[in-house]
């Protein structure tokens, strides 16, 4: 299936797939690629004036690749942020004698930054709408005697609160049971590695106005660990401390609160799967003076922008409550549903099965459909914008194509002499072999002459790179899977390769050889 490019991706040189060399490559492997691009495409070998102004074009496009690469820090920026990067504001305050790993980490720190002031500038706010739901009639019915009352056929299910705030620095929050809510958020830095932040609160209500004050310590005591330290003060007054750790693979909290009227330990885990939807599985337990409470659950990606969880809470004495919750770019939207007050084993059945069984059904029936046809409709929109961009590369690589024809011919020559290696055809782009998608357009280029100039010593090498980065090469169907299929000759057998875009291709191979027996 199509997939959506970034603006980076469509925009980016790849440095490494020009050059042909291994993102890992040494020095020199950098130099030797490098020198023999520029006697490729040096403009002097060239007297035809359109000829010289191309071969001037891509020579000094070679240099500008060797130029960063062999820079162990622009190095070090390019392999995070690609060509970007190196423009990146700020790049002029970064010492030149730091070491890459040094210089990932303040570039990390520097792009915190600007995406910080990005957000601030566009001063989005922040959004919270909870709708609390008293399912409890679908469990815990009356009996028999009160069949015949008028209505009691079906359950009733009821909202029984709900509360919408909307913040930015400013906290606002209404429809609560405890009436309206008028907040103040302020946040600074102590220290690089310390932070606090402090959230006033009023409470207005019948019995007058409450007011309220928290405060939050936090220092990180690694790269991935971070404490807490939470003092509350107003109606409920508590003190909590807890250690968050957050890594790629998995989030773990423990909590420990001291305060009016509950004091509780918390043992929290959520493990992160490292797949395209971003799916998590979470569990905690957690026990204090109201009782024991054990929360189990998964969220999901379902769109670009939005996440979709859904939790079921069992406790003592709390009961059985079903908790579903959709974030919507900077908007939460919270779904409490009570199903029970008693821990019936249907109510945990139900409440674990039917959200997965609603969700599959979605996503079959509606979520995937929806994806794909958005896909589809952005990628159109990428070609349209960058048809332009595309038609320039075609026409880059067609020049390309112009200033190899010589010294390919000499490279055939020496093959065909010694009964080396001869690429006979070769075709880029996407290739259609399922029956049921004959209608789908071929879209493939020939790169014959490119690959025969990338032959050395009847070998030939390819990198882990899109091919669409090669001199000779452009990207035929952006955005959709491609594919390299070569026919060589060496030693006067043919032989035949299909490779991935970004698959690492070594020729000639005996497995490449077509069977002519029979």
């Amino acid at each position: 299936m199509a997939t959506a490019l970034s603006e980076e991706e469509l925009d980016n040189e790849d440095y490494y797939s020009l050059l042909n060399v291994r993102r890992e490559a040494s020095c020199e492997e950098l130099k030797a690629a490098y020198r023999r691009l520029c006697m490729l495409y040096h403009p002097d070998k060239h007297r035809d004036p359109e000829l010289k102004s191309q071969a001037e074009r891509l020579f000094n496009l070679v240099h500008q690749a060797y130029e960063v690469l062999s820079d162990p820090q622009t190095r070090a920026i390019y392999d995070i942020y690609g060509k970007r990067g190196l423009e990146m504001e700020g790049w002029e305050v970064v010492e030149r004698r730091r070491t890459p790993a040094e210089i990932r980490e303040e570039f990390e720190r520097l792009q915190r930054e600007r995406e910080e002031r990005r957000l601030q500038q566009r001063t989005n706010p922040k959004g919270t709408i909870s709708v609390g739901i008293d399912a409890t009639d679908l469990f815990d019915r009356y009996e028999e005697e009160y069949e015949d009352v008028s209505g009691s056929g079906f359950p009733q299910i009821e909202i029984n609160k709900m509360h919408i705030s909307q913040s930015i620095e400013l906290e606002f929050g209404a429809g609560d049971l405890q009436g309206p809510l008028f907040g103040l958020k302020l946040f600074r830095n102590l220290t690089p590695r310390c932070f606090v932040t402090t959230h006033c609160a009023l409470q207005f209500s019948s019995r007058g106005i409450r007011p309220g004050l928290t405060t939050v310590l936090a220092r990180n005591l690694d790269k991935n660990t971070v404490g807490y330290l939470q003092w509350r003060w107003g109606v409920q007054s508590a003190m909590n401390t807890s250690i968050v750790r957050d890594t790629k693979t998995s989030h773990f909290t423990v909590a420990l609160q001291l305060g009016i009227p509950h004091s509780f330990a918390l043992i929290s885990y959520q493990h992160k799967f490292q797949d395209d939807d971003q799916t998590r599985v979470k569990g905690s337990l957690k026990a204090g003076f109201f009782g024991t409470v054990v929360e189990y659950g998964a969220e999901r990606k379902i769109s670009r922008h939005s996440v979709l969880g859904a939790a079921v809470s069992i406790g003592v004495p709390q009961g059985v409550s079903l908790k579903i919750k959709l974030n919507r770019a900077s908007q939460t939207y919270f779904f409490p549903v009570h199903l029970t007050d008693q821990l019936l084993p249907s109510a945990v059945f139900y409440a674990t099965v039917g959200p997965l069984v609603v969700y599959f059904a979605l996503h079959r029936l509606v979520i995937r459909p929806y994806l794909r046809a958005q896909k589809e409709k952005e990628l159109e929109k990428q070609r349209e914008s960058t048809a332009t961009d595309i038609l320039q590369k075609k026409q880059e690589a067609e020049a390309a194509v112009r200033l190899m024809q010589e010294s390919v011919r000499r490279i055939i020559e020496a093959e065909e002499s010694r009964m080396g290696l001869i690429i006979v055809n070769a075709w880029y782009g996407k290739f259609v072999n399922d029956k049921s998608k004959k209608s789908e357009k071929v879209k493939v280029i020939d790169v014959t002459v490119p690959l025969q100039c990338l032959v050395k010593d009847s070998k030939l090498i390819l990198t882990e790179a899109s091919k669409a980065g090669l001199p000779g090469f452009y990207d035929p169907c952006v955005g959709e899977e491609k594919n390299l299929k070569v026919l060589y000759q060496f030693r006067g057998v043919l032989h035949q390769v299909m490779a991935l875009d970004s698959e690492a291709l070594r020729i000639p191979k005996q497995s490449h050889r077509i069977d002519t027996d029979g």
